[in-house]
């Protein structure tokens, strides 16, 4: 997993098996619980669903977090030596404690006592009580399949610095786990101790975690009204029921501060979409997504599919085996067929799920199917380098062979996909007609939203013909399209920015109105009147809720540090920056905008030391050198700025905006007219039509007395605008 997004890792352990029953784990109603807001409790749902209860006992979400006992514990603590990835450990029990003592690749050592137990199988981690509240998981794992002890992220040495370490921020149970292991969870984070005093009504994922809290339902049963209002959460219809399971089974970012059962998703949280750092370029799983991201891309979840129409909600079983399972809807007749798969029946190569279901193991050896249900495509394999099912199974054949195999079986025409937009969208030079196709299809209301609005996260908006086919997105049926185009609108002028955000500051969705709020970030409320003022407000105070509610991750911070910066409090800025690479010191884009806080209220000194710092951890970034080079360059230190603008061009040979500065430098102050023609053409090779450029050179032109050639560019410039 990537360390520099603010997306949640949300460590499910889920499986269709489920082998645990009642007697290997400790009762409910022995662990501590606080019975608040209304949640009362797995207990008091018994007498009347007891055919539910029993299912659900001894599930995943059951069994999602437990007190470490000797009943829970599956691990192996009888004096167990291990080294994996170059970290001792040595597990053993003292008393009824479970012990084990690590010394880490640094050669520090330290004894911790387990205090949770984390999921169940295939594998089950350990979590440790630390200061200020926190817990952490250890990333010694053990494998309940296989019997033995094991690293995630294997082969990785990670240093006890490290953001990814198990001490750190990726491994914390209060900001990446806790909300979708147990009930009714409040994180409650200090932002200034940067300490948690989190709650539970009930350890595990209890029935009030999808039903919402019963206390009013209970009084309804037991008083036997009239009221048709049952005073509980059922999940009916797909979008209720994805209300419930979208909110864990999701990569995404929280809105507010505290789950609340039942409210629209859109209202609560923002779903990762679809890009390449988190996805195959066709939309294929890559990274963890916990279901939701690639559900939102199928035809099941365009045609209102549920999650129970294939699982069973409280055993989390799969309703059915094989084909079965599909074929609830499926006619038999035209797919469980060899006519259809081109495989023997009764084969691992004619399971529907092994071609449009295929999968990945996270975790280490947690297997997971990809919940897109799409159709294999070899020849976008071949062409892009994305996985598909075909030789994911025949590993000695090459995707072209499968791309003739499915030529050869289902003809030439493939049927008009939405993976072939958003493998386009993340090409660079796109023709007019490339361009022309994605403007479209960012409309087009017969692909998914997800999809649609991915492809408006991976473009650029220069020109009005592409801003019209934003200003048309802006009014569609989906939050997440409507958000993302918001967003594209950031480059323009103030007052167009303005204008389109208070158009959308009251749109019914949390998410939009955040999106417009994030439009106008450093906006003062007193050039606005009335409802104008009001909603603006609000949708800030929206803003803020979202930011400080995601201020425990070092993105987080780094997000909080952005809005500061905006909205000119430098001095929140840089705590909220520092805060941010305390958590992470590899969250390298912090670095530059810790600089350039620094370099506002002329702390040269600091600015400089935070680059360094950068350079340091990332030395084959041009960047760093670059904003080095402006920032000498703002001292009179001009020599040290040439040498790191030099630099950066070195590193990266495409860095025209140090070109660009060189260039500038040598024309204005220097009056080394041809170093300046030099590095202008040099940038404007690698970015032609670069009107900024094109006019330095004019300038430049002039200054030589090469009127013609400066008069030449002047018209085309004229004539572009």
């Amino acid at each position: 997993m990537k360390p520099y997004f603010l997306f949640f890792f949300i460590f499910l352990m889920l499986s269709c098996t489920n082998e645990n029953k009642k007697s290997n784990y400790t009762e409910i109603t022995k662990t501590s619980r606080q019975f608040v807001d209304g949640y009362v409790g797995d207990k008091a749902c018994t007498t009347c669903h007891l055919i539910e209860v029993e299912l659900w006992q001894g599930s995943h979400h059951d069994l999602a977090m437990q007190i470490a006992t000797e009943s829970t514990v599956l691990g192996d603590f009888n004096n167990i030596e291990t080294t994996i990835d170059g970290v001792e450990y040595f597990f053993f029990k003292k008393e009824n404690d479970f012990i084990v003592k690590i010394k880490e690749i640094d050669n520090s050592e330290k004894e911790y006592k387990i205090a949770y137990t984390f999921g169940i199988t295939p594998l089950q981690q350990y979590l440790v009580d630390f200061d200020k509240g926190k817990k952490q998981v250890l990333r010694v794992t053990w494998d309940v399949i296989d019997k033995k002890w094991f690293h995630q992220y294997k082969g990785d040495k990670i240093a006890p610095h490290d953001w990814l370490h198990w001490t750190k921020g990726a491994q914390n149970w209060n900001t990446m786990c806790a909300e979708c292991h147990s009930t009714n969870l409040k994180k409650n984070y200090s932002i200034e101790e940067d300490s948690f005093n989190t709650s539970y009504s009930s350890i595990n994922v209890n029935c009030e975690s999808c039903h919402g809290p019963a206390e009013k339902h209970l009084s309804w049963a037991e008083n036997k009204t009239e009221d048709k209002n049952t005073y509980i959460l059922t999940g009916k219809n797909q979008k209720e029921q994805l209300n419930v399971c979208a909110t864990c089974h999701a990569r995404r970012v929280k809105l507010t501060e505290n789950y609340t059962p039942g409210e629209h998703f859109e209202d609560q949280y923002m779903v990762q979409n679809i890009t390449n750092n988190y996805y195959h370029g066709d939309g294929q799983i890559e990274e963890e997504d916990y279901v939701y991201g690639s559900f939102m891309q199928s035809k099941m979840f365009a045609e209102g599919v549920k999650c129970n129409d294939c699982h069973n909600v409280h055993s989390l079983k799969l309703k059915f085996e094989g084909n079965k399972l599909c074929l609830q809807c499926h006619v038999p007749a035209n797919y469980e067929t060899e006519k259809h798969y081109f495989h023997k029946q009764n084969t691992e190569a004619s399971l529907c799920i092994n071609c449009h279901m295929t999968g990945k193991n996270y975790m280490g050896n947690d297997f997971r199917r990809d919940h897109s249900f799409r159709i294999p495509r070899p020849d976008q394999s071949e062409k892009f380098d994305t996985p598909n099912a075909c030789t994911n199974c025949h590993k000695d054949k090459t995707n072209q062979w499968a791309a003739n195999a499915i030529i050869e079986n289902y003809g030439k025409k493939r049927a008009a996909h939405f993976s072939e937009a958003l493998l386009l969208s993340t090409q660079d030079n796109l023709n007019p007609s490339q361009r022309n196709e994605l403007n479209s299809f960012i409309n087009d209301l017969k692909y998914p939203e997800i999809a649609r609005a991915t492809v408006i996260e991976n473009l650029d908006y220069y020109n009005q013909e592409e801003y019209d086919s934003l200003l048309v997105a802006l009014n569609d049926s989906s939050a997440i399209v409507r958000y993302n185009a918001l967003l594209k609108f950031r480059n323009l002028a103030p007052q167009e920015r303005v204008s389109i955000a208070l158009k959308h500051i009251k749109d019914t969705v949390r998410l939009v109105r955040i999106g417009a709020a994030q439009l106008i970030i450093g906006l003062d409320e007193n050039t606005l009147i009335g409802v104008d003022k009001n909603n603006f407000i609000t949708s800030r105070g929206e803003l803020e809720t979202m930011l400080f509610s995601n201020a425990d991750f070092s993105n987080g911070r780094m997000q909080l540090g952005d809005y500061y910066l905006q909205t000119n409090n430098i001095e929140k800025a840089i705590e909220n920056y520092e805060m941010a690479l305390t958590k992470d010191s590899l969250l390298l884009p912090v670095y530059s905008n810790l600089a350039t806080a620094y370099s506002l209220v002329n702390n040269f000194e600091k600015a400089n030391k935070t680059l360094d710092k950068w350079i340091e951890f990332d030395l084959t970034n041009s960047r760093p050198h670059y904003l080095k080079g402006l920032l000498n360059f703002e001292n009179n230190n001009n020599e040290v700025a040439i040498n790191e603008l030099n630099a950066a061009i070195k590193l990266n040979p495409n860095e025209t905006r140090s070109m660009y500065n060189l260039a500038t430098y040598y024309y204005q102050e220097n009056k080394d007219l041809n170093l300046a023609e030099k590095y202008i053409k040099k940038a404007l090779k690698v970015n032609p039509n670069q009107s900024d450029y094109e006019y330095l050179l004019a300038l430049i032109y002039q200054a030589q007395g090469k009127n013609e050639q400066a008069n030449s560019i002047i018209q085309k410039l004229k004539a572009n605008q």
